[in-house]
């Protein structure tokens, strides 16, 4: 007996009706991104590994996807490797490649190669999959979409605000309503490791902390404590775990806490110019929240960090994120080449618009029209009206087997077409095509040209 077939965990098949649910998410987001002036790029779907080790952190090092070497991959292996079982010193000798963990590093790899090809500063998007070895649960899977958008060549803070309202505007027009809009700067964690004598341990505090809404309070400080923070340390930002008020009353309980810290004072004033132009343009359907938890355990990151949560009614992670890098291609041999960029989550917002019953109706696979089929000669008359309505931009099909005419109505009905063409001896002779309405079994005698200005 033949083994039923099945799929990788984390991995999913798409149906018709999901596909375009998926397609109407991306085409909305490609139209804000080129709105605002970004262009199209696409890298392959996997690097070479030491292109992407060592710039996610020790946490994303363990999600790439790694690619065997083409051949016999052990006979390049030597003993010692082998008899060690070390799998670390192992993979680097029989995987040179890995999938992408995620579009921004292949993206600062491509700015190096083609630097001098590009006007600076460059805003790219990019909307292709990405691959991570996690653990499988709602909303997180091993293979997913990233759409992303970034500019690189710009300091200019006007960038992060350009980015808050790219999401505002993105959202408002996928009907998502209520999303907030998480700001933080890691500057302002820096400088928050720096007032508690933490700063070499930067790093560790971020991760821990960005886990606050995951494992609590008491999680967190037992994995600082566990990295080597004091607990005196972290009793002296005992704040941080219940930062409440609104984003101006954050920014003045910052710039309290963070007086002796010239980087982190410096971060709060960046967030500020950020909340005051975001509060002079103003957002039409989301919220900004300055969030001093937001770390994003990422190593790139190194000024503002966005990360967008979902609607108040919606039980999900976040559903896009993003942040500043300053010298991410510097890794690649291009110092000093700023950059800042955000993602949109498709597979999460896909989730939260099916939650929320957001797409629209006419979001949808099924042709307009089918014609049904009579008989051989009735089917060579009436194919050539359906290739005249397919080029009028109708889509339309034609049942291919003369079966009963009730199978084929019910076949219709169940693909959600919503009118069916019946051609008879009459119509043949009188050039004319019978238009059925099937919710409502209305039916009309058309012409060629009233067939097609009834179904556009």
């Amino acid at each position: 007996m033949a083994k039923k077939p099945g799929i990788p965990k984390g991995t999913r098949d798409f149906s018709p009706t999901e596909v375009a649910r998926r397609q109407y998410i991306m085409q909305t987001i490609r139209h804000g991104f080129e709105k605002f002036g970004f262009h199209p790029i696409e890298t392959p779907s996997f690097e070479n590994l030491d292109t992407l080790l060592g710039k996610y952190g020790e946490e994303g090092d363990r999600l790439i996807f790694k690619i065997l070497n083409s051949g016999d991959y052990l006979s390049k292996v030597d003993d010692a490797a082998l008899e060690s079982k070390n799998s670390l010193k192992l993979t680097n000798q029989i995987s040179e490649k890995a999938l992408r963990y995620d579009l921004t590093v292949p993206f600062a790899r491509y700015v190096v190669m083609h630097q001098n090809e590009l006007d600076f500063p460059f805003k790219r998007y990019q909307m292709q999959p990405v691959w991570r070895a996690d653990r499988p649960q709602k909303g997180r899977f091993r293979e997913f979409y990233q759409c992303d958008a970034d500019v690189i060549g710009s300091k200019s803070l006007w960038q992060e605000v350009e980015f808050v309202t790219l999401y505002d505007r993105v959202f408002t027009a996928l009907g998502v309503h209520g999303v907030t809009i998480k700001l933080n700067n890691r500057k302002i964690l820096a400088g928050i490791a720096e007032v508690i004598d933490a700063s070499d341990k930067l790093i560790d505090f971020t991760v821990a902390l960005d886990k606050l809404d995951k494992i609590g309070e008491d999680g967190v400080k037992a994995e600082m404590i566990e990295k080597g923070i004091a607990a005196e340390s972290i009793a002296k930002v005992q704040a941080l775990f219940n930062f409440t008020g609104t984003f101006e009353e954050k920014l003045g309980k910052l710039r309290v806490m963070l007086a002796s810290s010239e980087e982190g004072l410096k971060g709060v004033e960046e967030l500020a110019f950020v909340g005051k132009e975001i509060e002079l343009i103003g957002l039409q359907t989301a919220k900004l929240n300055l969030d001093v938890t937001l770390a994003r355990g990422l190593n790139y990151y190194t000024g503002a960090i966005f990360e967008i949560g979902a609607p108040d009614t919606v039980q999900m992670g976040s559903i896009g994120g993003g942040g500043r890098y300053d010298d991410l291609t510097g890794i690649f041999g291009l110092k000093d080449m700023s950059g800042v960029g955000i993602s949109f989550g498709l597979d999460r917002i896909y989730l939260v618009m099916e939650e929320l019953n957001l797409f629209p109706e006419t979001v949808s696979t099924s042709s307009k029209v089918m014609f049904l089929n009579m008989g051989e000669e009735e089917m060579s008359y009436g194919v050539q009206a359906v290739m005249k309505l397919r080029d009028a931009g109708i889509r339309t099909e034609v049942y291919p087997d003369k079966a009963k005419v009730g199978k084929q109505f019910q076949f219709a009905d169940k693909k959600g077409i919503p009118y069916a063409v019946l051609v008879g001896s009459q119509e043949m002779a009188d050039q004319k095509y019978t238009l059925k309405e099937l919710a409502s079994g209305e039916q009309q005698v058309l012409s060629l040209e009233e067939l097609i200005a009834k179904l556009k």
